[in-house]
């Protein structure tokens, strides 16, 4: 069994562990700063995400943040992996790896990969590598423990760009789609508009509504409402914050412009959605 944590001296921290019923709650334990990688090795495996129920079966993968909230309904074995800034920086290597505003920070939906036959036997090498370096002791641990976390995260983003037909545009639009995910999810709260994101890439908002057009059946604006419906969901889920202040946080100038927004996405009020939940 997998059980490997480094800690360095400045701080780097990398965990890999293979998840059962007894440890699992570590993936809902929550850590400011960690990115997650979670492999399941079963079928069936069902949790709540952020208040949005998902059914995982075998060798599906997720990658999540520290701001992700999640429940575990039922969870059959699975690896785990996560780490920090200070360990790998996926925004200050971002040219090496591509996985910023895909993988992680991205949009509002979780990152589901489906990896293929042909993609699973190598992921299981490098993650085999990964826990086989684990019993070295050597100064060269750190680095080589950041290689293999890269390549992994390479492969993870290439499976994931291919299911999401990122094939269908050339790597300087899919940049561009990339940093529009990454821009919204630093700016929601503030920017409810495409032109402000279109305005940030120096792109006119035609030019982004017609590259989302060729990989995605979402437009920009449903990007960024789904992006604010999400922490709206985070926020009367899992917190007491009054309705009014999460409207107000969220960048509406009322409650009732925020109640129309919410019961747009959701079907029902805030108030209706926090008694149900």
């Amino acid at each position: 069994m997998n059980n490997f944590e480094y800690k360095g001296q400045t701080d780097e921290y990398f965990h890999l562990i293979d998840i059962n019923t007894f440890n699992h709650n570590l993936i809902t334990d929550k850590k400011e700063g960690l990115l997650s990688i979670l492999w399941f090795d079963t079928d069936d495996n069902h949790l709540t995400i952020d208040a949005k129920e998902y059914v995982f079966n075998k060798n599906q993968i997720i990658c999540f943040t520290g701001f992700h909230n999640i429940e575990i309904t039922k969870l059959g074995p699975a690896r785990y992996l996560r780490f920090n800034r200070p360990f790998y920086c996926i925004l200050d290597h971002d040219s090496e790896v591509g996985c910023k505003g895909i993988l992680f920070y991205g949009s509002s939906n979780l990152p589901v990969l489906s990896p293929k036959p042909e993609d699973i036997d190598i992921l299981q090498t490098v993650w085999k590598m990964i826990g086989i370096e684990q019993q070295s002791s050597d100064n060269l641990q750190l680095e080589m423990l950041q290689m293999m976390l890269k390549r992994l995260l390479i492969l993870c983003t290439r499976i994931y760009k291919t299911q999401e037909n990122y094939d269908a545009v050339d790597k300087t639009q899919s940049d561009i789609v990339r940093d529009f995910n990454f821009l919204v999810e630093q700016n929601f709260k503030t920017k409810h508009a495409v032109s402000e994101y279109a305005a940030m890439l120096n792109k006119s908002p035609k030019t982004l509504s017609n590259l989302f057009g060729k990989i995605s059946a979402k437009s920009p604006l449903q990007y960024i409402q789904d992006r604010i419906f999400l922490e709206a969901k985070r926020i009367l889920r899992y917190t007491d914050k009054p309705i009014s202040e999460i409207g107000d946080d969220l960048g509406f100038h009322d409650i009732q412009s925020f109640s129309r927004f919410f019961k747009k996405h959701a079907g029902s009020s805030p108030t209706e959605f926090r008694a149900v939940v």
